[in-house]
C-alpha cells in the first residue's frame, strides 16, 4: 500500500458521502496525517442496514489522527453546503481540499427510471458536484495547495454506458464535465482531477446491489483512498486529468495489488464505463491460473459498480413445495432448470419475494415461461403466469441456463446487453440474490450432457 508522507498534515478536506464507503476510506487516509476533515454527509442517526453515521467517522477519525467536523449535509439542498463550509472555516481557517463523491444511482432503462429517480441523480451528482465546487472554490483559491477531487468516471461515449441506465451515465458524466471545465477555468490557482476505479469496490451499495458472494470479485475502499492520497499530494500543475487508481498506483511503484482485494487471487469484476475487452481480461487472468466468473465463450462490454447494480434478477431457494408447473416443455436445457428451480420453491421463498416473473427467451426451449413466487405454493411453467407480472427478463436461452446456474453474473448479462429487465427492479433484484444462493445446485442438478453443453469456451 502507498504510504503516507505527513503531507496534508494541517491540511482541511471538505469530502461529501464520508460517512461510509469511499469518502470514509479516503478521509481516514488524510486522517493519518493530522489533517482536518470536513465530513459532509446526510446520515446523522443510524440507518436501518447500512452501517455507520457523521458521528462515528468523526470518532474514527480523530482515533487516526486527524481533526474531525461533522456537518449533516444533502448535497442537493444548497443552504446545507453553505452552512458546513462557513462551519469548517470557523473551526480550520480555510478549505485546501475538496472531495465529491457523494452520489446517487439507479441503473435503470429510460421507461423504467421515475422521475423523481432521475431527478435525485442529477441533484446530487451533476448539480450537488457542482454547488459544492462553486461554493468551497472561494476558500479553495485561497490555499496553497487547492485541489478538487470528484469520484466520477473518464467521459466514454461508447453507447453501451448509455442504453441501459442512461439517466445515471449523464448524472455521472456531468460530475466529470465539471473536470473539464473547471480544470481549465481555475488552471494556476486549484487543481481539479477525476478519480475511478479499474474494478469493482466493496461497499455496502455493492454489497446491495451486488448481490451474493459479490465481495470476492472487488477490491476494498483501500485502493481509491491511496490513488486519492497520491492526486491531493500533486502539485497544482496536475490538473484536468481521468486518473484511473490502478494505472495511477503502478506508476507510484506499487506492484502488488492483493493487499487491495477482498479476496486475493479471486478474479476481479471490471468497473463501469472503462472499454475493458472480457475476453481479453479472461485470457490473461486464466494466463494466471484464475478462472473468470464472467467468461462467456463471447466478447462483451463490462460493467463494475460502484456498484455498482439494481439491475440484476435472482433465482429461487431450495425447499419442499407443492406447485403447479402448466404446460411444461419437454427436454433440453430450459425445461431442465425449470424443474430443478420448481424443486427449490419453498412457501417461505415466496413469503419473502411476493413477485411474478416473466421470461421471454429466444433459441432452443424458449418462449415464454414464468416463475411465480407470490400465489401461494408458489409455480412455474410454459405460457403465460397466474396474474399480474411484475419483472419481465429478456434473453436467450442459453444465457438463461448459464444465469440460473452461476456461469453468467445477472449484472454482466444486463450490463452487456444480453439480459432485457422491465418492471419491479427490487423484485428483479431479489430474485437474483435468491439465484446466486442456488446457481452452484442448479448447476450440479443438471444432466451432465447439458453441463457440458454450456461450459465456457
Amino acid at each position: 500500500m502507498l504510504p503516507n508522507t505527513g503531507r496534508l498534515a494541517g491540511c482541511t478536506l471538505f469530502i461529501t458521502g464520508a460517512s461510509r464507503g469511499i469518502g470514509k476510506a479516503i478521509a481516514l487516509k488524510a486522517a493519518k496525517d493530522g489533517a482536518n476533515i470536513v465530513i459532509a454527509a446526510k446520515t446523522g442517526v443510524p440507518h436501518r442496514t447500512l452501517p455507520g453515521t457523521i458521528y462515528t467517522a468523526a470518532e474514527e477519525i480523530e482515533a487516526a489522527g486527524g481533526k474531525a467536523l461533522a456537518c449533516i449535509v444533502n448535497v442537493r439542498e444548497e443552504e446545507q453546503i453553505v452552512d458546513a463550509v462557513d462551519q469548517a472555516v470557523q473551526k480550520f481557517g480555510g478549505i485546501d481540499v475538496l472531495v465529491n463523491n457523494a452520489s446517487a444511482i439507479s441503473l435503470t432503462g429510460t421507461l423504467d427510471t421515475p422521475t423523481k429517480k432521475v431527478d435525485l441523480m442529477m441533484s446530487a451528482n451533476t448539480r450537488g458536484t457542482y454547488l459544492t465546487s462553486k461554493i468551497c472554490l472561494p476558500y479553495l483559491k485561497k490555499s496553497k495547495i487547492g485541489h478538487i477531487l470528484n469520484i466520477s468516471p473518464p467521459i466514454n461515449l461508447n453507447p453501451i454506458w448509455f442504453k441501459n441506465h442512461c439517466a445515471y451515465t449523464i448524472s455521472k458524466y456531468g460530475m466529470s464535465m465539471c473536470v473539464l471545465g473547471m480544470a481549465e477555468e481555475f488552471r494556476g490557482e486549484v487543481a481539479v482531477n477525476a478519480l475511478w476505479p479499474q474494478t469493482a469496490i466493496y461497499t455496502s451499495a455493492m454489497d446491495m446491489l451486488g448481490g451474493a458472494g459479490v465481495e470476492k470479485q472487488c477490491r476494498k475502499t483501500d485502493i481509491l483512498a491511496d490513488a486519492a492520497y497520491c492526486i491531493l499530494t500533486k502539485p497544482k500543475t496536475f490538473t484536468g486529468n481521468f486518473v484511473i487508481d490502478e494505472t495511477l498506483l503502478r506508476e507510484e511503484g506499487i506492484q502488488n495489488f492483493d493487499v487491495y482485494a477482498v479476496a486475493p487471487g479471486h478474479p476481479l469484476l471490471p468497473d463501469f464505463f472503462l472499454d475493458v475487452d472480457p475476453e481479453t481480461l479472461a485470457m490473461k487472468m486464466e494466463a494466471q491460473g484464475a478462472t473468470p466468473t464472467f467468461r462467456e465463450g463471447k466478447k462483451q462490454d463490462l460493467p463494475k459498480h460502484e456498484g455498482p447494480d439494481k439491475t440484476k434478477p435472482e433465482g429461487p431457494d431450495r425447499g419442499k413445495l407443492h406447485v403447479h408447473f402448466a404446460a411444461e416443455k419437454s427436454g433440453g436445457p430450459v425445461a431442465e432448470t425449470f424443474k430443478i428451480i420448481k424443486a427449490a420453491i419453498s412457501d417461505e421463498v415466496v413469503k419473502s419475494t411476493q413477485g411474478i416473473y416473466r421470461f421471454e427467451l429466444s433459441g432452443e426451449g424458449g418462449g415464454a415461461w414464468y416463475i411465480d413466487l407470490k400465489n401461494k405454493g408458489g409455480s412455474v411453467g410454459s405460457g403465460e403466469p397466474p396474474g399480474k407480472v411484475d419483472v419481465v427478463m429478456s434473453m436467450s436461452s442459453t444465457d438463461f441456463v448459464k444465469m440460473f446456474s452461476g456461469k453468467l453474473k445477472p449484472t454482466l448479462a444486463f450490463m452487456s446487453g444480453k439480459l432485457a429487465i422491465k418492471g419491479d427492479m427490487a423484485l428483479a433484484i431479489k430474485l437474483e440474490r435468491l439465484m446466486g444462493q442456488r446457481g452452484a445446485r442448479i448447476h450440479h442438478e443438471l444432466p451432465c450432457s447439458l453441463r457440458m453443453a454450456i461450459a465456457p469456451t
